[in-house]
């Protein structure tokens, strides 16, 4: 072997050849890149757009003379590959600043062409204004326009991680963002509840969205974009991001004969090898076997990309040596002041997929209460009914998410249980967690449900309960429930529910909810030794439940607000309104 050409950079790309070149210093590396730069922080434009990173030179890694030099890689940026030569073990390139068609030969070749932007067929998509990101390139074009248009209303139309990020760091600037969404929810990856706090979050920071909802069309009126919603309603905008998803860049795949999954992306082997043996694939237009689903799936994710990267390397110059066993998909996002995280697979993927699981819900606090600052924190995780091994996990929180999710994500693949979960040993000091930490904990409360200790109902399911046949029970102190209660239930607190268990009926299921699911399970403990027989806890009680069952979307908010010249939204009258336009 002599020669491996890489088409694509970045993650994928740009990795796989610098492994090439650490493991074989004599091996003839070409990559190319049909964009001008080839490796940068792609997570990290939106901060960028928003003017948080303020210098954008720090957004390379490498650029393409840095890398060509420092590990002697011909680096040709601004080419394009436009086919593949299989049987000649070759490929057709067109030189994009001279409009030159050439071939180049290779003895092994790496496919990482990523992914591009859904950009639907909807009548005005192309109107001035209206962008997409996925590259420099993209994030140059946005940040112009706002240098030079000084937009005041953006709407963002898909609420993906990108979505809201984006929604933050134009905010950020001063601008005015309208979200748009067709699901139920933001950042579907996650199940209804867990984005229910985010959607309230969102409300707390005076972004305007709408749920449930899609764009019909774009047009300009009066310098500025109009944007018709299948509900009818109109925004006005001066930006337009389209945030709607990506696919899989696979067209040069699909016309060499290589085989695309059921997935969409390119079909590898654990060797991250093509059906050709002289093909390799990487990075986010590969598909690969979920290890908790069983089905093939795409993660459009830089840390995957990354490690098949390193795997595809090795294997070129080791003979296929290594196996790669899949992404359980771990994800984070900053959303404001919220921290996102998620990994495995979540209620609805397993719900989908018939796999049986079991579910629960906890509130915490980032650190010790008693020390100051302590943030709330929810974490939901799905387990196995049968042996508890752990499926996935959703958590969203101010401090320490990271971590958190981190720990989970470990015990997911390696493989483990919620058993493992109460045994992971951490550092503790009342700054950053507490004796018990909110994985522990989350491993207590699923062990407790495994072993029969309480059973539980989750908010979904109270609407279907038989008030004929049920009592909802509120354990809560007085001054809680001033503040609201789940209709129809009897109030007694736990301190007081020893001394009161002949105001509750035998004959009937109890369910017991407290403000987060504590005082819920105690409660459950006294009532099922005291000789009640079907009693279950609200999982995430009352704040989980509050959270999901209100509205969720946030419209029209922007009737009597305006932008000052301070970048800072404050509400008026209408006419007060119109005069600062």
């Amino acid at each position: 072997m002599e020669k491996v050409v890489i088409i694509g950079g970045v993650a994928g790309g740009a990795s796989a050849a610098a492994r090439l070149r650490r493991l074989a210093e004599k091996l003839e590396i070409i990559i190319f890149e049909r964009g001008e730069h080839i490796s940068y922080a792609n997570c990290g434009l939106p901060y960028f757009v928003g003017g948080v990173i303020t210098e954008r030179n720090k957004l390379f890694v490498q650029t393409p003379l840095s890398f060509s030099k420092r590990f002697n890689i011909d680096v040709r940026v601004r080419h394009n590959v436009e086919s593949i030569d299989r049987p000649n073990k070759r490929v057709q390139v067109r030189n994009l600043e001279t409009g030159e068609i050439f071939y180049e030969t290779y003895d092994k070749l790496i496919l990482s062409p990523g992914a591009e932007p859904i950009k639907p067929p909807i009548p005005g998509v192309d109107l001035p204004g209206i962008f997409t990101l996925r590259n420099v390139t993209d994030m140059d074009r946005i940040v112009s326009h706002v240098d030079e248009k000084k937009p005041r209303r953006a709407v963002i139309v898909g609420a993906g991680f990108i979505g809201l990020e984006m929604a933050e760091n134009l905010h950020h600037r001063g601008v005015f963002v309208t979200i748009v969404e067709m699901a139920d929810q933001v950042m579907t990856p996650l199940d209804f509840e867990m984005a229910a706090a985010v959607h309230q979050h969102l409300k707390t920071k005076k972004v305007e969205f709408y749920l449930k909802d899609a764009v019909q069309a774009f047009s300009e009126k009066s310098k500025k974009l109009a944007v018709k919603l299948q509900s009818g309603r109109e925004l006005e905008a001066d930006l337009v991001i389209l945030s709607i998803g990506v696919k899989p860049e696979s067209k040069l795949v699909r016309d060499c004969g290589l085989e695309i999954g059921p997935a969409g992306g390119i079909k590898v082997d654990e060797h991250m090898m093509t059906a050709d043996p002289d093909i390799y694939a990487v990075g986010d237009a590969i598909e690969f076997r979920n290890p908790i689903i069983g089905k093939q799936m795409i993660a459009y994710l830089a840390g995957p990309s990354t490690k098949q990267a390193r795997i595809a390397a090795n294997n070129i110059i080791f003979n296929n040596t290594e196996s790669y066993r899949g992404t359980i998909a771990t994800a984070i996002a900053k959303v404001f002041d919220l921290t996102v995280a998620s990994t495995g697979a979540s209620e609805k993927l397993l719900r989908q997929h018939n796999i049986p699981y079991r579910s629960s819900i906890i509130h915490t606090a980032s650190h010790a209460g008693y020390y100051p600052n302590a943030q709330p924190m929810t974490i939901k995780l799905q387990f196995s009914p049968d042996d508890g091994k752990v499926y996935g996990a959703q958590i969203v929180g101010y401090v320490g998410v990271d971590k958190r999710i981190d720990l989970i994500a470990t015990v997911i693949k390696c493989g483990g249980t919620v058993y493992n979960m109460t045994e992971i040993e951490h550092a503790y000091a009342p700054p950053f967690s507490s004796s018990k930490d909110p994985v522990n904990i989350a491993g207590y409360v699923a062990e407790n449900i495994l072993k029969g200790l309480v059973d539980i109902v989750h908010w979904y399911e109270l609407e279907d309960l038989d008030p004929k046949t049920y009592l909802l029970l509120d354990v809560r102190n007085d001054d809680e429930v001033k503040l609201g209660t789940i209709p129809g239930s009897k109030h007694i607190p736990l301190d007081a529910l020893r001394s009161r268990l002949s105001e509750l009926p035998r004959d009937k299921r109890l369910v017991v909810f407290c403000a987060a699911g504590l005082r819920g399970y105690l409660a459950c403990r006294i009532l099922t030794q005291n000789g009640f027989k079907n009693v279950v806890n609200l999982s995430g009680g009352y704040k989980t439940y509050e959270h999901t069952i209100g509205k969720q979307s946030n419209e029209d908010i922007y009737e009597h607000m305006y932008i000052a010249k301070d970048n800072l939204i404050y509400s008026t009258e209408p006419t007060v309104k119109k005069s600062n336009k």
